[in-house]
């Protein structure tokens, strides 16, 4: 079953266009999820709006939006006056710009999509497009009316596609000085420095996403079959929390090091004329 694109449009680069649709390339439909019930009854419990005040409910043709303009004061916008702040559509994905594909700071991704050719005859001019940015290391940037409002995307070729992330508004990052204007700026350097170097080299890989399981997700499934099977549930202790160790200590024992020595080729030992490296004293395996 093909699945339901989220928006329907063209993707335009100067007097090049392709009807293209967009797809959700990461979704949370698959977790599990809960109803809230009454555990009296064992039915489940309805979500109603009430008066802060009265306390009556209140029904959704009587629901409108306010913005508080101060303490308990609000404006009152009709849906109608709220429509005309929704920007025009004209369903078009127009590129503005190209730039290298590392120029943009990750915390501006907001969510991915894939961008899909919509009908054989856009085919070529899909494959035009993908083919020019993959050959010159680009990534476009490009802006349409997304949900309601103006949205920028960055589009990168991806295999035979093309993957849309929309950007987070400037205005939603945070500064980054907020969260770190109280972190030292430490210079490390000497044996601890190449022993972090060693531990990174011998654990040096390349992202595969199957190895990185939900263990949430996995163990509250277990819980859930446990509770339809009857089973008893064990109720997990805290873990202890870990002892404070010394840094050098422990970047040796991950390193597999112990002795001063370390495993750089760049430390001399004093013992030789200058010329002969050190050789690191390994632990037998056990």
């Amino acid at each position: 079953m093909a699945p339901r694109a989220n928006w329907k449009g063209f993707l335009k680069v100067a007097q090049v266009s392709c009807p293209v649709a967009l797809y959700t390339a990461a979704s949370t439909s698959e977790r599990i999820a809960f109803h809230t019930l009454n555990r009296a009854t064992g039915h489940r419990v309805l979500r109603r709006f009430v008066d802060s005040d009265t306390g009556k409910p209140v029904d959704r043709e009587e629901q409108v939006k306010g913005y508080e303009v101060g303490s308990g004061e609000y404006i009152v916008l009709d849906p109608d006056e709220v429509s005309a702040a929704v920007p025009d559509s004209d369903k078009t994905l127009t590129v503005s710009t190209f730039i290298s594909c590392g120029d943009i700071d990750d915390v501006y991704f907001d969510k991915p999509y894939y961008l899909a050719p919509t009908g054989r005859h856009a085919e070529e001019a899909y494959a035009l497009i993908r083919e020019g940015m993959r050959k010159k290391k680009v990534a476009a940037l490009a802006q349409t009316v997304l949900f309601r409002r103006v949205r920028t995307v960055l589009i990168r070729a991806h295999r035979v596609g093309l993957i849309a992330t929309t950007l987070n508004f400037d205005y939603e990052v945070r500064s980054a000085k907020d969260a770190f204007d109280s972190v030292p700026d430490m210079k490390i350097k000497g044996e601890m420095l190449e022993l972090a170097e060693h531990i990174i080299k011998t654990k040096s890989g390349k992202f595969n996403p199957r190895e990185f399981d939900d263990r949430y997700e996995a163990a509250l499934a277990d819980v859930v079959k446990a509770k339809i099977e009857g089973r008893k549930i064990e109720v997990r202790k805290p873990p202890r929390p870990d002892k404070v160790v010394d840094l050098m200590a422990a970047l040796r024992e991950s390193a597999g090091i112990s002795g001063k020595k370390t495993a750089s080729t760049k430390t001399k030992s004093k013992a030789s004329s200058g010329k002969a490296k050190a050789a690191p004293a390994r632990r037998k395996a056990s």
